[in-house]
């Protein structure tokens, strides 16, 4: 029986140093994770800021827009 003991031991105590020596390929690093996403919003960013926002009409033209509006309602109304 005590063969047996020594034999499970030894075994279990070979496996412990085994899987110490082996580096632990299999798992991707949480780090390469946090440095892929960060990569991707920063060129997220960039394309955000090369794409310049439409300039607002004048506000002379929103005005003469709005009274052509109130206009044809007007007129709608009418009829």
């Amino acid at each position: 029986m005590k063969r047996l003991l020594a034999l499970l031991v030894g075994g279990l105590g070979l496996r412990a140093l085994l899987r110490r020596r082996r580096p632990a390929e299999l798992a991707p690093s949480p780090a390469e994770g946090l440095r892929t996403k960060l990569a991707e919003s920063r060129a997220s960013a960039e394309e955000q800021v090369v794409t310049a926002p439409e300039p607002e009409p004048a506000v002379e033209d929103r005005r003469a827009d709005v009274h052509e509006r109130a206009r044809r309602t007007i007129d709608e109304l009418k009829d």
